[in-house]
């Protein structure tokens, strides 16, 4: 199967098999619809369309990073279009550490059954008394007990944490070291005794369900066991990272694939919608000049996006690094000017979920866009020092 045939099957597979669950999820939210996707996710399987970012040894399709963007792309015209096969944050972050970092019994535990779809995983580092925009600075602290080690903290925006079967935290194990040394990562099951999820965050008024959702979690005395510990100690900083730079690559060309659909709606309320009998809304000018910047941004980000792509495949993330802090600022804005022109020309309708397209929820849960992975201004500070290097001048501050 070439590459355009690839992307056929996929999207004719969201077009069969995901879209048509839109209307029950955004109404009564991902708990109702998780059994009916359950059998989307089987039928992924038999048609060959399983986690294309994992390799074939995992049951995977093994796509470079470039090729996989181009699936994104796809797959982003639906909230539920990465989970239906199995490539979705967290788990795809998740499941990337673990495939370079896991130990056999981990492995064997944690990333197979990920790998398989049996379970899920959350990420929690983001912690609610700390800038999520450092990293480095965080008060969760694991230190020796025996064999093993007590884990304390609070952890916040841990996406997916309702219903996940284990989760990768991010804890400082040497508060005195270098600041890039001091925090490690640990595998922590969500039924160990001293881990808790405290609650779902509400998102713009909502909190969500499962998958599809941002906890609070708590660690109170929460031991685990040596074999827990994932990667070096004292490498959880520069594990992460290494995370979030494929990770960065996949929110791009999703969000370009919503900013396509909501183009596509744009065109559509605006050709379809009067203002009076016989005067489409089409035949304003500004409304032109929307559908105009809509596509002409589109076809920026995604020739920006795919560059990114070929350059951490070339020189990985952090050889890419201002690459991707371009698309990550970029794309977003697209995304978001795509989403607020489409909901615009909806009129009230638009900020319902009531619309045709889900232009409402995307907008509720992709403002955070512009935050998540390193908001707009600490990428724009690794843009901005990356040109003025190129000068002779050499500005300090923190990278993303």
């Amino acid at each position: 199967m070439d590459d355009t045939d690839l992307l056929e099957s996929y999207r004719r597979f969201l077009a069969d098999r995901v879209l048509p669950l839109e209307t029950r999820f955004l109404a009564e939210g991902f708990a109702v619809v998780e059994p009916a996707l359950a059998e989307v996710r089987a039928a992924a399987h038999e048609e060959g369309l399983w986690a294309p970012q994992l390799p074939r040894s995992l049951g995977g399709l093994g796509l470079p990073l470039a090729e996989f963007a181009e699936v994104a792309r796809v797959l982003g015209r639906s909230p539920l279009g990465h989970y239906a096969v199995n490539c979705q944050a967290p788990d795809a972050g998740n499941l990337e550490l673990l495939i370079d970092h896991g130990t056999d019994d981990q492995k064997r535990t944690y990333l197979e059954p990920l790998a398989r779809g049996e379970i899920r995983s959350c990420f929690a580092m983001t912690e609610p008394g700390r800038a999520g925009s450092n990293p480095v600075w965080m008060d969760t602290r694991a230190v020796r007990d025996g064999d093993g080690w007590r884990i304390d903290g609070r952890k916040w925006f841990a996406s997916s944490a309702e219903g996940a079967a284990f989760a990768v935290v991010v804890a400082v194990t040497d508060p005195e070291a270098e600041r890039h040394r001091r925090a490690t990562l640990f595998i922590v099951p969500t039924d160990t005794p001293g881990y808790r999820l405290e609650r779902n965050l509400p998102v713009m008024g909502e909190a969500g369900s499962g998958w599809a959702s941002h906890g609070e979690v708590v660690l109170e005395g929460c031991r685990v066991p040596a074999g827990t510990l994932l990667g070096g100690e004292g490498e959880g900083f520069r594990m992460a990272q290494e995370r979030l730079g494929p990770g960065r690559i996949h929110h791009c060309m999703r969000w370009v694939g919503i900013a396509e659909r909501a183009l596509e709606a744009l065109c559509r309320r605006a050709s379809e919608r009067e203002l009076a009998p016989g005067t489409p809304l089409a035949e304003r000018g500004v409304v032109k000049e929307w559908i105009a910047d809509t596509a002409i941004e589109l076809e920026a980000a995604r020739g920006m996006v795919r560059r990114a792509a070929a350059a951490v495949d070339r020189l990985g993330s952090r050889g890419a690094r201002v690459e991707i802090s371009m698309i990550k600022v970029f794309t977003a804005r697209v995304m978001l000017d795509a989403l607020d022109r489409a909901i615009q020309v909806h009129g009230g309708l638009g900020v319902t979920d009531l619309a045709p397209d889900p232009l409402a929820w995307l907008w509720r849960h992709e403002r955070a866009a512009r935050i998540y992975d390193g908001p707009d201004e600490v990428h724009r500070q690794v843009v901005a020092r990356a040109m003025l290097k190129r000068f002779g001048g050499t500005p300090g501050g923190s990278g993303a």
